[in-house]
């Protein structure tokens, strides 16, 4: 998810110090190289490739984004939703066939904080009252699993399984306790309702500016510029948005429940 200095480079890396999607400084001791073929695709969908790595059956980008080699080759133009000075931005893929409810399930090696953690993340885009909810189950095959893993990298917090696809929302995402630490349950639900959030089709608020959350020494501030231009929502604010739950980055045990303008963005798109 994060990885860095910030809770997440949510859907990228955060760092470390403060829990974030987006991961950590990359200091893999054997890089694999990606070729110019990739590289091109990578910036065909409007994501930046300072950061870009390649991982078993994919790529990542933003540190917690993971494109399968299908993605890639689909090509898919992205489209932006603008909210304040900082786009809340997402891919033209979306979940569809609303209503719709998608099940969450969580590993049993995950413990209990985790667990309430999940059923809070769900609590939270339930309570906003979209065409799009969620549901936890306990058995196998759910539509957004929440795998358990030990390492993912330097840093790395947890990792999104990338956007939507015909329709369908991401294979859901994996953490790593290990990073995150003894988070409270609200900071935790914080970092997976943000992963939820790359998994039906967000990206980051501060999009353009990931220093804006991050910090200023943050590996690729600029995610990615796209030509596409932007879509703004009505009724968001033409400043930048501190506590948007999209934000890349975020500090350790810091909660950010939907905010008035996540709610804006949300109930945009669903």
């Amino acid at each position: 998810m994060y990885k860095f200095s910030s809770l997440l480079t949510l859907g990228a890396i955060a760092t470390i110090s403060l829990a974030g999607c987006q991961k950590s400084q990359d200091s893999a001791t054997q890089p694999v190289t990606v070729s110019q073929k990739v590289n091109a695709q990578v910036k065909a969908l409007g994501f930046g490739t300072s950061d870009l790595k390649a991982v078993e059956g994919g790529y990542v980008v933003e540190g917690d984004i993971f494109l399968s080699p299908e993605v890639l080759a689909n090509g898919t133009n992205p489209s932006m939703l603008r909210v304040g000075a900082d786009e809340q931005y997402r891919t033209t893929n979306l979940v569809n066939r609303l209503p719709r409810t998608l099940t969450v399930s969580i590993s049993s090696q995950f413990t209990s904080t985790y667990v309430t953690a999940i059923d809070e993340a769900i609590r939270r885009y339930n309570a906003a009252g979209l065409q799009l909810r969620f549901m936890r189950i306990s058995t196998t095959g759910a539509d957004l699993p929440v795998s358990y893993s030990s390492d993912l990298g330097p840093g790395v917090l947890g990792r999104s399984g990338g956007f939507p696809t015909n329709g369908n929302p991401a294979p859901g995402f994996t953490l790593v306790p290990n990073v995150i630490g003894n988070q409270n349950s609200n900071a935790i639900a914080t970092i997976m309702a943000h992963e939820m959030g790359h998994c039906i089709g967000f990206r980051h608020t501060d999009y353009f500016n990931r220093a804006y959350s991050c910090g200023s020494g943050t590996l690729n501030p600029n995610e990615g510029a796209s030509d596409i231009g932007a879509i703004r929502i009505p009724g968001t604010p033409s400043a930048a948005d501190p506590n948007s739950w999209m934000l890349a980055c975020v500090g350790n045990n810091v909660n950010r429940p939907f905010n008035a303008n996540d709610l804006t963005a949300l109930n945009y798109l669903y």
